[in-house]
């Protein structure tokens, strides 16, 4: 579920959105998180990291099939 370019952006809107909270218990220069997503069915789902925490993720040839976007942001 969702291509390495879409985990990479919805990690970085939620890095985002966690910033602008100025929570004076978050570590802003490095925020840590992890995002649990289930899709539709039971073997669909995604755990989506801080950029900063996986440098070097795995691709998953299936979900990047699925993704025919190339500028950055979600397929509409």
């Amino acid at each position: 579920m969702f291509s390495l370019r879409e985990k990479r952006w919805i990690a970085e809107q939620v890095e985002k959105i966690l910033r602008s909270t100025g929570h004076p218990e978050l570590d802003l220069s490095n925020i840590k998180f992890q995002l649990h997503v289930e899709g539709a069915k039971e073997w669909s789902w995604a755990d989506i990291r801080n950029n900063s925490d996986v440098p070097n993720p795995g691709v998953n040839p299936w979900n990047e099939l699925q993704d025919g976007g190339t500028d950055g942001t979600p397929r509409e």
